[in-house]
């Protein structure tokens, strides 16, 4: 594993239907959904680190702090930017700060905390719970 501060990530998405508010439940309006804004910076930051982690291994989200300033209607583009800004001493846990862009400006920022975890034990000892008394 070699990761290192300042790695950068960005995305460009299209609001479409499925990312409406309306349509996630999270709300009564036709514009991008928290939810989603939240999962596309997941998505960002994770992606952003994944060519630096050993096989095997994934991050999983353990902490979103997001503005979400401004509304982006159906049909615009959205882009998410990441960038690691801290990694513990331990080298498992990452710290990302996130900025979120549409066509007309700032429409989120923050923070975003991952955790690299071994894949196939971490969904072993979730799925264990299904068996636990």
């Amino acid at each position: 594993m070699n990761l290192d501060i300042g790695i950068r990530g960005s995305q460009d998405f299209i609001v479409n239907e499925s990312m409406l508010a309306v349509n996630v439940g999270s709300g009564e309006v036709r514009v991008l959904a928290t939810p989603v804004l939240i999962a596309s910076a997941e998505n960002t930051a994770a992606a952003s680190v994944k060519p630096y982690l050993n096989e095997g291994d994934t991050t999983v989200g353990t902490h979103v702090n997001l503005t979400h300033s401004a509304a982006t209607p159906c049909g615009m583009a959205f882009r998410v930017e990441t960038e690691l800004a801290k990694i513990s001493t331990n080298g498992k846990i990452l710290n990302f700060i996130v900025t979120i862009y549409d066509e007309k400006g700032l429409i989120s920022e923050g923070t975003h905390q991952r955790a690299i975890v071994r894949k196939a034990r971490f969904e072993e000892k979730a799925n264990a719970k299904m068996t636990a008394k």
